[in-house]
Parts: structure tokens; C-alpha cells; sequence
């Protein structure tokens, strides 16, 4: 192993290398399986990176960067497609904050639909439109228009009227301190619904192909397009539309969080001081190793030389603006956050309402059992995965949330 990089190399037995970030930090056995599996795939190439905040995902682990040769495979991309993070730097001061801090959270939760809102047909939908949304949908209307063609059934799907809202689980928008003292909003979430309904479909569309040209996989969920394959193309074309809502919803979102706090802070303020909006769920084409490669981030951000990326803690922990390194060991990549350590159950049944309450001192965020499973004991040790990585990105800024809505 080359001195210079902080990852320790796995052989996988008639598979690609495992080469994994994680020292000092815990890699539950199931998700050592998950990544043993992927490896075993033909079209795996040349090796699978393991990101410090690893954790078992469905099919394939989240945390994982996972390079394929002339192949994609949908359950690696998963169904929140375009998953990713936004954070802007403001003119704003701590100092310019109010003590009391219940009004700004009030005012985002009202901007911003998210959790599960009645009478809504999806979670967290707009009953009407705000005219921004509809000049968003506009952009990316067209392009679904032509995907509906080939598959109806997405049609069926809350697409429009999810656009510009959050959703729920982990997904949060917050308000946060850097180092300085300067003021950030940073927000988390992807291509909700529409995201979800085409890769639901296209893992299906799959498997059924991997049945019918009998293609033994290691795991169903592994199912994979060759190139040529029927719904190669289609695939292509339909999450990389995805990718681009995802985007946009990050960027409708946080200009109504802007505009919310405008109204309760009443100071003029500038809000793109920094910016930064990447994904973390998602596949794109690459050139690594001399070779032309569908690179599918799992729970893992872009790192590429000079390029921001945002690694965020849970609820209550530290997150973090970094610059990436350029690692090609880790095909350029870093976490996306601090993994979970348990399952949603498991925290609510380890974790009280107490233990949440006092995890969270000092945040204006819900304090209600509904949200224990986000406790940020539930998660791995920020502190550890960043100290695993130090090879693969710098830290630019050290943001602690004063505010967190969450889905």
C-alpha cells in the first residue's frame, strides 16, 4: 500500500480489491458482505472504495464508490436519486441572530413543505404551486415528457407539486455558525417521489433482465444494464433527469428559505457569499485508471481537486464544508456524512426522549419522539470519519447548526 493514502486494501476472493476508509471507525459485518458482493460482479473494475462512513444499505452499502465498465447498476444509485446537500455563506453574523430562535424555525417550516402534510397524496407536497416552482418545473418539464413516452407509468407520480419541498427522514434544512461566527443555511434532500418511482422501476426492469438471460448475482439487488442492453439507454436518460431535479429542488428550496428569513430577521443580508450543491446518491461517467468508467456515488461526494463538498454531522454534531483532494485511490471521493451506526428501530428503542433532548441542547428543532431515530448517537462519530479521510478532502469550514427542521 502507498504511504501517502489512509486506506487499508481487502482481496476479495474472484473479486476487484476492497480499499477502505475506515480506520477507527467501526464497519458493522453486513455491510462488509454488501460490499464483498459488489466486488464479485464482472463489471466492477478495478476496485470498490469504501468510504469511513460505510453502513449497510439495500443491495448495495451507502458509503461506497463503486466503478463499473460499460454497465450501470440501478439499486448502487438507489431511489432517492440526486440525494445531495446546498449550503450558502451570508453576510449575516451570529450577533445577528435572535435569542429567540423559534420564529426563524416557524418561518422555514411555512416556506418550505416537508414531513408528511395532510392531505397531501405524497408526503410533504404543495396543495397550490408558488409561481417559482412552476418556473423551475418549466425546465425540466419537457425532458419528463419525453420519459413519460417510453414509461407511463411515471406520469403517476407527484413530480411537480413535490418540487421546492424536503421530505422526510433524514433529510433537514438548518441554519449554521461556521468558525468565524458568519451565518449559513444548509439544506439536504433529492429528487423525492418521481426520483423514487424511477428507481424503483428500473431496479425492477432489472432484476427481470439478469432472470431472463440467466446472470447469477451474488445478491437480486446487484442486477446491472450492459450497454446495448434494452433499457440501458433509458436508464441513462432517466436518472440523469432525476440528477437535475434533485438539483433544481435544492435550489427552489433554499431560495425560500432566504426569502423566509428575511422576513423574521428584517435586515438585508447577502446569501451567496459561498455556495455549494452537490450530490451524493447518483451515477455519472468518469475516466479513472485509463479507462472510461460509470462511476455510482453511494452515499459519497465528489472530491475532485479544488472542488467544495459538504459533509454534514447529525442532528446536534458538527458538519463540515471541505475541499477535495483529488484522491484517485477513492475515484476522487469523500463521505457524505456520518453513516448511521444503527437501524431507525434500534435508536428509537436504545434512545428516550431525554436522551434526545439533551443531544440536541442548544439547537431550535423538534424535540418530540417522532424524530428520536435522528438522535445523533445513532450515527457514527463525525470526529472519527473525518479523521479517516484526511487523505481524500481539507476542511474549509467547521459549521455547528443553531436551527434544524427536519422532515
Amino acid at each position: 500500500m502507498d504511504t501517502q493514502y489512509n486506506f487499508e486494501e481487502e482481496d476479495v476472493h474472484g473479486g476487484v480489491p476492497l480499499r477502505m476508509w475506515t480506520r477507527g471507525v467501526p464497519v458493522e459485518a453486513e455491510a462488509r458482505k454488501q460490499l464483498t458482493n459488489a466486488a464479485r460482479l464482472p463489471v466492477v473494475w478495478p476496485h470498490i472504495a469504501a468510504m469511513p462512513d460505510v453502513h449497510l444499505g439495500i443491495g448495495a452499502t451507502v458509503g461506497s464508490v463503486i466503478p463499473t465498465l460499460k454497465a450501470i447498476i440501478p439499486a448502487a444509485v438507489g431511489v432517492d436519486i440526486g440525494c445531495g446537500m446546498m449550503a450558502c455563506k451570508t453576510t449575516l453574523r451570529a450577533e445577528d441572530l435572535p435569542d429567540n430562535l423559534a420564529p426563524l424555525r416557524a418561518a422555514i417550516e411555512r416556506a418550505v413543505p416537508h414531513g408528511r402534510t395532510p392531505g397531501a397524496r405524497d408526503v410533504g407536497a404543495w396543495s397550490k404551486t408558488p409561481g417559482a416552482v412552476d418556473t423551475a418545473w418549466a425546465t425540466l418539464e419537457p425532458e419528463f415528457t419525453e420519459l413519460c413516452r417510453d414509461h407511463p407509468r411515471l406520469k403517476n407520480t407527484n413530480n411537480h407539486k413535490q418540487l421546492g419541498t424536503l421530505g422526510t427522514g433524514n433529510h433537514f434544512i438548518e441554519v449554521c455558525l461556521d468558525e468565524a461566527g458568519a451565518v449559513w443555511f444548509m439544506l439536504h434532500s433529492g429528487s423525492r417521489g418521481v426520483g423514487n418511482a424511477i428507481g424503483t422501476m428500473f431496479i425492477e426492469l432489472a432484476k427481470k433482465d439478469a432472470q431472463r438471460n440467466d446472470v447469477h448475482l451474488p445478491d437480486r439487488d446487484l442486477a446491472y444494464f450492459e450497454e446495448g442492453a434494452q433499457y440501458f439507454g433509458d436508464y441513462v436518460r432517466a436518472v440523469g433527469w432525476a440528477q437535475k431535479f434533485a438539483r433544481v429542488n435544492r435550489e427552489v428550496m433554499m431560495r425560500r428559505v432566504i426569502e423566509a428569513a428575511k422576513t423574521v430577521l428584517c435586515k438585508n443580508f447577502q446569501s451567496h457569499i459561498e455556495a455549494v450543491n452537490c450530490h451524493h446518491n447518483y451515477v455519472q461517467r468518469e475516466r479513472h485508471f485509463g479507462q472510461d468508467l460509470y462511476v455510482t456515488r453511494k452515499g459519497a461526494v465528489s472530491a475532485q481537486e479544488g472542488e467544495l463538498g459538504i459533509i454534514p454531522g447529525s442532528m446536534g454534531a458538527r458538519s463540515f464544508i471541505v475541499r477535495g483532494k483529488g484522491n484517485p485511490q477513492s475515484f476522487a471521493s469523500c463521505s457524505h456524512g456520518a453513516g448511521r451506526a444503527m437501524s431507525r428501530g434500534e435508536a428509537k428503542r436504545r434512545f428516550t426522549l431525554a436522551d434526545h433532548r439533551a443531544a440536541t441542547e442548544g439547537v431550535e428543532c423538534r424535540k418530540d419522539a417522532d424524530v428520536i431515530d435522528e438522535i445523533p448517537m445513532a450515527y457514527k462519530d463525525i470526529d472519527a470519519v473525518m479523521a479517516a479521510q484526511t487523505d481524500l478532502v481539507d476542511v474549509v469550514h467547521t459549521l455547528r447548526q443553531v436551527v434544524c427542521v427536519k422532515g
